[in-house]
């Protein structure tokens, strides 16, 4: 006969018809030990009486402690035979204290769980304020790190004049950057900057106007500076463009600007939920283009006031958006939002912002004249759509070799203007480029030129 007992870190329940009184116990166990367990089918004495346990409770159950918790906790929730009786076991855990039940805060005392008081309340934020989840010390070790990334990180740091040192190895730039706490790295320096994959992008192009038929979806895994990359070539590849000529000058136009999805995709990482097991989601509609991360929005908040507003920041993560500061991914604090929506003023794109419960999003409507009808996808409509995508890919590179050829000095950010590319996609394609021994440099970066090899 196994033996439990209520403790500081262990509930029983008899049934899930205490539910409610179960989500307080969680929110009390949370805000005193960080995790616990919480067992229905036990009686107080610890005797096994058993709890059914279908789909449909273990779904109750799961519901419950979503809607019921602030901030989210995502729960382990298992099916468990103690002395022959079936029972449910919900395994928990979280660092964002001060968790609350139905909009109030709890603290475990023994086996029993007392409302906070308002001061008690007050020393919760103060210490949350003073260490956030991205500042807690991480598993990464030095050798995680990609040189190549951080290298090139410091040098873009330098370039925006927001810091004013070299890089000279991995574990000094670390320090200097505070994402050391002594010896161990912390979960923004692994999360920006770690080889070892640790984030997850989902990205989807659809058929239609819903998720019913797919026509190209991919799953891609790096750390955040490797993910904007991706995502910004992804989007690029698949949005449609169109050519302005000018004379003879010819420029490719974006149907939704570049520098607003950019801006879209940085928030993005920059203020998601890295403890939630969802991914980051890029989905290219036949009518818009959502790019969504999980995370809450600022409670009390809604995303208008931070575009009509100057409010001061609100930051999840700072100590990740202070990294995109340095290298001006952000270009100045609480205005990433604002950015967004003039940018698609500017250029008559419209777009929204959507707050749900699971998560945010930015949501840019595409120019209906550029894309296909409902009718025209149909059989074969996949081949034609990734050619298509070639075909852009293909202008792109073309594009950078003809404007160094024109202009062998040519700088990145002029490639950047004449493009419509992003600073990053620029640096991409040209180390692309490189590597397949089309192009090479000659000279320092500052004051030497290109070479066309191939």
């Amino acid at each position: 006969m196994m033996v439990f007992g209520e403790s500081e870190t262990v509930e029983l329940k008899r049934s899930t018809s205490e539910l409610k009184e179960a989500v307080v116990s969680i929110v009390a166990i949370l805000n005193k030990h960080r995790k616990g367990l919480l067992y229905f089918g036990l009686k107080n004495d610890g005797k096994a009486i058993g709890q059914m346990a279908s789909d449909s409770t273990l779904r109750d159950i799961s519901q419950a402690i979503a809607y019921g918790i602030e901030p989210r906790i995502y729960p382990g929730i298992s099916i468990e035979m103690i002395d022959k009786k079936r029972c449910v076991k919900v395994s928990f855990e979280g660092r964002e204290q001060p968790y609350f039940a139905h909009s109030r805060a709890y603290i475990r005392v023994a086996d029993e769980d007392r409302q906070l008081s308002a001061k008690e309340l007050e020393n919760y934020i103060l210490r949350k304020n003073a260490t956030r989840f991205d500042s807690l010390p991480s598993d990464c070790k030095i050798a995680d790190i990609d040189e190549d990334i951080l290298r090139e990180f410091i040098t873009r740091a330098n370039a925006s004049k927001r810091i004013h040192y070299p890089y000279t190895n991995k574990e000094d730039a670390l320090k200097k950057l505070g994402l050391m706490q002594g010896k161990k790295i912390i979960l923004a320096g692994k999360l920006l900057f770690s080889s070892k994959e640790p984030i997850e992008l989902q990205a989807a192009v659809f058929a239609g106007a819903n998720k019913l038929t797919f026509l190209d979806i991919k799953q891609f895994k790096g750390n955040i500076f490797q993910l904007l990359r991706i995502s910004e070539e992804y989007l690029n590849e698949h949005i449609n463009w169109r050519a302005k000529l000018e004379t003879r000058r010819r420029e490719e136009i974006p149907e939704i600007p570049v520098r607003a999805m950019s801006e879209a995709l940085v928030n993005s990482f920059c203020h998601r939920d890295y403890q939630a097991p969802e991914s980051n989601k890029i989905a290219i509609y036949k009518d818009r283009v959502d790019i969504w991360n999980p995370g809450d929005f600022p409670a009390g908040y809604k995303p208008g006031d931070f575009i009509r507003k100057e409010l001061p920041s609100i930051l999840r993560n700072p100590a990740i958006a202070n990294i995109l500061y340095l290298s001006a991914d952000i270009e100045k604090w609480g205005s990433g939002l604002r950015r967004i929506k003039d940018a698609c003023d500017a250029e008559s794109v419209p777009m929204r912002f959507e707050v749900m419960n699971y998560g945010f999003s930015a949501v840019f409507e595409r120019d209906k004249s550029l894309v296909l009808s409902d009718e025209k996808f149909g059989e074969g409509s996949e081949k034609t759509t990734l050619k298509t995508v070639e075909k852009t890919v293909e202008k792109t590179v073309e594009k950078i070799i003809s404007l160094i050829k024109e202009n062998p000095t040519i700088t990145q950010k002029e490639l950047s203007e004449k493009t419509g590319l992003t600073r990053r996609g620029i640096e991409w394609n040209l180390d692309k480029l490189k590597t397949e021994g089309v192009i090479k440099r000659i000279g320092p970066d500052k004051g030497g030129r290109w070479e066309i090899i191939t």
